[in-house]
């Protein structure tokens, strides 16, 4: 198949740009650069820098005639999204419909959308939250990414537009940047690595539901011809605290630091854990890589890097 793969210089685009590349899979990059890295961009993909949001797009679909469209490419710092919404509209709303527009002109089969569990049911009303949960985001982050599995909805019932949101869990794992995209396990990775001093915001006990990168990929796989116009969570159904990953880290990485905490985060999420019995049954994807295991291949990536 032909693919376009937006956001494909970033953490999580790459490597799934990677696995459509090794698949056999014809793949163009779409990136503006702006957290992701020339390095993590596959020599045989098709690269194009340029923002989603740019009219360019329509000259490019219509000269690559896509089957697919795995839309990664965001803006995703959920602090930001609150400091300057707008902008986070621009990118994650507005440059989303400029895609979706390019999609219905130019017979692009299905989308593949890189949604949320972490911040779209908001502060959970049960545990672990399933695909039926109230959706009630909190940040503008939560809310544009609502909005389009809304408007993926739309455009299947409008335009015939086939699509699968897959609503990840919070993701970690090799090239995830510390600097440009969220990810506590970068984070401190990055500062034990170092030896540096990694803090803990709050008390520490706020939980993730924490899925490795190879696990997403497997996700993206199975969604090129399986979950149509559905969306399902993408996670490991366990909660993990945020001291629990600070200590498993600095074990694994023979960091030897001491556990120190800092003031918590406003507005910061309490718990958050996702079910996956959707994805199981109907995509036939579960999670395969425990913490520990994700934890010790990430840090030996990091080490080599």
């Amino acid at each position: 198949m032909n693919i376009l793969v937006t956001g494909g210089a970033g953490f999580i685009g790459s490597h799934i740009a990677d696995a459509y590349i090794q698949a056999g899979h014809q793949v163009t990059i779409i990136d503006n650069l702006s957290t992701g890295r020339r390095e993590n961009i596959n020599p045989d993909a098709d690269f194009i820098e340029l923002d989603i949001q740019n009219s360019e797009l329509e000259k490019i679909f219509s000269e690559k005639k896509f089957d697919i469209v795995n839309h990664q490419a965001a803006q995703m710092n959920v602090r930001l999204s609150v400091k300057n919404p707008v902008y986070d509209a621009k990118v994650n709303i507005i440059g989303f419909l400029n895609l979706l527009e390019n999609c219905v002109n130019n017979n692009v089969r299905k989308v593949i959308f890189a949604s949320s569990g972490g911040v779209i049911y908001g502060e959970q009303e049960y545990f672990p939250a399933d695909e039926e949960h109230r959706l009630q985001p909190c940040s503008p982050y939560g809310v544009a990414k609502l909005a389009g599995e809304k408007y993926l909805y739309y455009y299947h019932l409008t335009h015939d537009l086939n699509y699968t949101a897959l609503r990840y869990a919070n993701v970690y794992g090799p090239r995830q940047n510390p600097h440009g995209e969220a990810g506590v396990v970068a984070i401190f990775l990055e500062r034990m690595l170092d030896g540096r001093e990694a803090v803990i915001n709050g008390d520490g006990k706020q939980t993730r539901d924490f899925v490795f990168i190879r696990d997403i990929v497997d996700a993206n796989i199975k969604a090129l011809d399986k979950g149509d116009n559905e969306a399902y969570n993408i996670g490991t159904g366990q909660e993990t605290d945020i001291n629990t990953i600070f200590h498993t880290l600095n074990k694994l990485a023979e960091a030897d630091l001491t556990e120190k905490h800092a003031d918590p985060m406003p507005g910061e999420q309490r718990k958050s854990v996702l079910a996956v019995i959707k994805a199981e049954n109907e995509l036939g994807w579960k999670a395969r890589y425990d913490l520990e295991a994700g934890l010790s291949e990430t840090i030996q990536a990091y080490k080599r890097s």
